[in-house]
C-alpha cells in the first residue's frame, strides 16, 4: 500500500537460506527501508521503481503487503474462528480499499502501454477495484495447521472477504489472489504483484540450478567491471547467465563434457541474446584449455555432491570422489592470485572438501608447517588436495528443494607452495 509519502509496503519469498542474499539486495539495489525478515519471508518499504522492484533476483515471489500481525489463535469451532478471521485477518475494509487501489496503480506502472482500446480496459480496471474477484491461498503451519488444513482455511477466510468486503470469489480466473500465511509467530496477508514468480527467468530456455541459488553463487564472485569467470562444469549455463546479469561488461566462459548439456547451455545463451559475453565450449574439466592464473573467478555447481549423497557409504565413494576432487586443482591452476572461488556441494562434501583444501573454519591453513611435506606426499592420499592458498571466506546453507547443500567461497592468496603446485 502507498503511503502519503508515495512508498510502498512489499514483502518476498525466499527459500530456505537465501533471506541474508535477499535482505542485502533489497538494501543495495533499491535503498530499501524497515527491512526485517521472518524465516521464508522479507519484508521492504521503498521509493524505487516498480520495474527495478520486479528485478529482485534472490527472491521467488513478490507481494504487495496488506498487513502483518502478530499470530492468530483460532477456535476449533468453524463458526467462530470465521468471526475471529473476520475481525484479525480480514479487518479494516477501508485498507483492504487501499491497498487494492494501490495494487491496480502498480498493474498500471508494469503494463504502462497507449494504444486503442486503453479507455475500455480503463473503465474496466475502475471498476473492477470497486468489485474485484478473488481467490484465497492460505499456508499454515503449528497449532492452527493441527486443526485445520489449508483447503477448509481457504473457505473460511474467503466467505469473510466476501461478507466483509463485497467481493466475488472466482476460484479460475480471479481478479488477484489473496496470499495469508499464518504461524505460531507469525499472521502475513498480501496480494502477488506479478503472476509469475520472479525466480522464473524468462531469458531461460531451458532450467538447471534454482536460479535464485545460481544467483547467489553469482553474487558471491565478487564481480568486477571487466571480470572473466569461468564455470568448468556449467550444465545448460545458468549460474553464468546470472553472473552476466549483474556485469554486462565482464567475459564468461562455460565449459562441460557432455554434450547435451552444451547444446541446452547454447541454447540459454542465445535465449538470453547474450551471445557476445558467455563462450561454451565443450570440453573436460580436468583438461581446461585456458593459460595459468588468467580467470578472475571460477564458480561451479559440483555435480558429484549430489551423486555420492544417496545412501552411498562415504567410506566406499571415497576413492571416487578423491579422483574427480582432482579438478580442484585444474581450478586453483587457472585462477588468478586474489581470485575467487565458488562451489557448490552436498552437506557430506562440504565437510570432506574442508579436509581436502585443509582450512579450518577461520579460513586458515590447518597445519602450514606441513607444505613441503605436502608436494610429497603419496598420489592416493587426500592430503595432496591441501591447497594452502585458497582461504575460506563463507559458508552459506541453500535449499535446492528436496535437499540442502552448502556454497563455499574461497580466495586464492600467494604462498611460497604455490611454485611446488
Amino acid at each position: 500500500m502507498k503511503d502519503g509519502d508515495g512508498s510502498v509496503r512489499f514483502y518476498c519469498t525466499a527459500g530456505a537460506g537465501m533471506e541474508e542474499f535477499l535482505l542485502d539486495e533489497v538494501k543495495s539495489k533499491l535503498h530499501a527501508t524497515e527491512v526485517e525478515h521472518i524465516p521464508g519471508r522479507v519484508f521492504f518499504r521503498c521509493h524505487s521503481n516498480q520495474h527495478d522492484v520486479v528485478r529482485l533476483k534472490s527472491a521467488e515471489r513478490l507481494f504487495l503487503l496488506l498487513h502483518k500481525a502478530p499470530p492468530t489463535s483460532l477456535p476449533t469451532n468453524p463458526a467462530k474462528a470465521a468471526s475471529v478471521i473476520e475481525q484479525r485477518i480480514v479487518g479494516n475494509p477501508d485498507l483492504w480499499s487501499r491497498t487494492l487501489s494501490t495494487w491496480f496503480s502498480l498493474q498500471a506502472e508494469l503494463n504502462c502501454s497507449e494504444g486503442r482500446g486503453q479507455k475500455r480496459k480503463r473503465e474496466e480496471e475502475e471498476e473492477s477495484v470497486k468489485h474485484p474477484s478473488f481467490r484465497v491461498s492460505c499456508r499454515c503451519s503449528g497449532a492452527i495447521a493441527r486443526s485445520y488444513n489449508s483447503q477448509n482455511l481457504n473457505r473460511i477466510i474467503g466467505m469473510a472477504i466476501n461478507r466483509q468486503l463485497g467481493w466475488k470469489a472466482d476460484l479460475r480466473a480471479p481478479t488477484i489472489e489473496v496470499n495469508v500465511y499464518l504461524s505460531d509467530d507469525h499472521s502475513v496477508v498480501g496480494i502477488p504483484l506479478l503472476r509469475q514468480p520472479l525466480a522464473s527467468r524468462t531469458y531461460l530456455k531451458h532450467t538447471g540450478l534454482r536460479s535464485t541459488v545460481a544467483w547467489a553463487m553469482a553474487s558471491l564472485c565478487n564481480l568486477q567491471e571487466t571480470s572473466v569467470v569461468l564455470d568448468p562444469m556449467c550444465g545448460v549455463g545458468t549460474i553464468l547467465l546470472e553472473a552476466v546479469q549483474e556485469c554486462p561488461n565482464g567475459v564468461f566462459i562455460g565449459m562441460d563434457s557432455e554434450e547435451a548439456q552444451i547444446h541446452k547451455a547454447v541454447e540459454n545463451v542465445q535465449t538470453a541474446g547474450q551471445e557476445e559475453r558467455v563462450l561454451i565450449i565443450q570440453s573436460s574439466c580436468m583438461a581446461l584449455p585456458l593459460p595459468s592464473a588468467s580467470v578472475d573467478a571460477v564458480v561451479c555447481d559440483i555435480p558429484f555432491g549430489r551423486k555420492f549423497s544417496c545412501g552411498v557409504a562415504m567410506t566406499t565413494a571415497l576413492p571416487r570422489i578423491l579422483a574427480e576432487m582432482e579438478s580442484i586443482f585444474v581450478f586453483y591452476r587457472v585462477l588468478h592470485q586474489g581470485g575467487n572461488l565458488v562451489l557448490l556441494l552436498s552437506l557430506q562434501l562440504s565437510v570432506l572438501i574442508k579436509k581436502l583444501i585443509g582450512t579450518d573454519s577461520l579460513g586458515m591453513r590447518s597445519n602450514a608447517a606441513d607444505c613441503d611435506q605436502d608436494a610429497h606426499t603419496s598420489e592416493t592420499s587426500a592430503e595432496k588436495f591441501s591447497l594452502n592458498s585458497l582461504l575460506l571466506q563463507s559458508k552459506h546453507r541453500v535449499s535446492l528443494g528436496s535437499t540442502d547443500a552448502l556454497i563455499h567461497t574461497y580466495i586464492k592468496r600467494h604462498t611460497t607452495c604455490d611454485a611446488q603446485l
